[in-house]
């Protein structure tokens, strides 16, 4: 079989694969539907930037179809960016400002109206034939590299966001947003870099290697496909957004230091007051046993401003919300492990009990605490 067939097989596959998982995505039921929505549009059109390796039999007779699909892949990067603010930030819609994104697409079909569209059909099909190793080719190629290398900085300064914001306003630990989206941009950065490889041995002539770098560029493509169907099909419904409107503590913390003249690192007597009156009430009332507790449930149950609460614990006594809620947790299970008469109780169900949902980031919980696994801890005081 030549390489040129098997391409076509493994894109011909890979594009069966996205159809089918685009279509389970826009039918699915969920929550977050505009980021099922954003996410199957991708993933069409990667198929349709995919389907090149077949399709091209067909449309060399049709070039306005063939060069339209190919200014598709300038709405790709767009559409993953967009996707990565739709499940990070619950609030996240849709605007007319987002049409911005779609103005390299635009650009590309305006030079295309002149060199293809409007045209007659021996000038398509003459630039067709010589569109491989055309200056406008390299060009584009250039372009897009560099619009994927913007959006995958941004999508990771957006990652970075929402981690800050949801380690300093939650508590439950089951989220996987920020895993799923790292890992999910982590695989692409890597197969991007696989195609702009097989890009810069088109640029010199090693047709031999092009093609293989083709074969292993559509096989992972499979492979990441197959991926996302597991993980469509597994959890359909696994993500937690946050309210994009929330700021880091940083930020407020400058904002009042400037109103207020607070400087971060000195804690007026009130603000010692407020937190020995926070600390207090997580030892008596224990809210942290509500695994999905937040820092505007805890503010409303003390009736403190959410702003203010989120200086003190993240400014003023230098930890994340997270980490502040954590440590109660921790100190209730070393209570539980270190009394006989509650031995009975598994590791699970005292994690359970004291408002964790998993077991990793239990153990991950405990050991930063005490240095020590749970049942290392339980064996050491029993």
């Amino acid at each position: 079989m030549s390489n040129n067939n098997l391409i076509s097989i493994i894109s011909l596959i890979a594009v069966f694969v996205s159809l089918l998982l685009a279509f389970f995505l826009l039918t699915v039921s969920t929550k977050n539907k505009l980021a099922n929505i954003l996410l199957a549009s991708f993933i069409i059109l990667n198929a349709i930037d995919l389907s090149g390796w077949f399709i091209f039999y067909i449309t060399k007779d049709y070039p306005n179809i063939e060069v339209f699909r190919w200014s598709t892949s300038w709405l790709i990067n767009p559409l993953f960016y967009l996707y990565a603010l739709s499940i990070c930030f619950s609030d996240f819609r849709l605007k007319i400002k987002h049409l911005l994104h779609a103005i390299p697409f635009l650009l590309d079909n305006l030079v295309l109206l002149f060199k293809v569209y409007v045209v007659d059909l021996a000038s398509k099909i003459h630039f067709l034939e010589n569109y491989r190793d055309s200056a406008m080719r390299q060009i584009l190629l250039i372009g897009g590299h560099l619009q994927f290398a913007y959006y995958i900085i941004a999508i990771f300064f957006i990652l970075r966001r929402y981690k800050k914001i949801y380690q300093e306003n939650y508590t439950d630990n089951t989220t996987i947003t920020y895993k799923w989206l790292f890992q999910l941009t982590v695989v692409i950065v890597i197969v991007h870099s696989i195609v702009m490889f097989k890009d810069f041995l088109m640029f010199n002539g090693s047709n031999d290697v092009f093609n293989k770098a083709q074969i292993i560029v559509g096989i992972n493509a499979v492979f990441i496909l197959c991926w996302f169907v597991l993980k469509a099909l597994y959890s359909p419904d696994l993500f937690r957004g946050i309210d994009s409107r929330i700021q880091p503590a940083g930020n407020l913390a400058t904002e009042t230091a400037v109103n207020t003249q607070i400087v971060k690192g000195i804690v007026s007597l009130e603000n010692k007051e407020d937190i020995l009156r926070i600390k207090e009430y997580m030892v008596q009332h224990e809210p942290y046993l509500e695994p999905s507790l937040t820092i505007q449930d805890l503010a409303d149950q003390i009736n403190v401003p959410v702003r203010d609460l989120s200086i003190l614990i993240n400014n003023q006594l230098g930890q994340h919300f997270f980490d502040f809620v954590n440590e109660y947790r921790i100190e209730k299970a070393m209570k539980i492990l270190k009394d006989p008469a509650r031995s009975n109780l598994t590791i699970l169900e005292v994690l359970y009990e004291i408002g964790f949902n998993s077991k990793s980031s239990f153990n991950t919980s405990f050991k930063k605490h005490t240095n020590l696994t749970p049942t290392a801890y339980r064996q050491k005081h029993s």
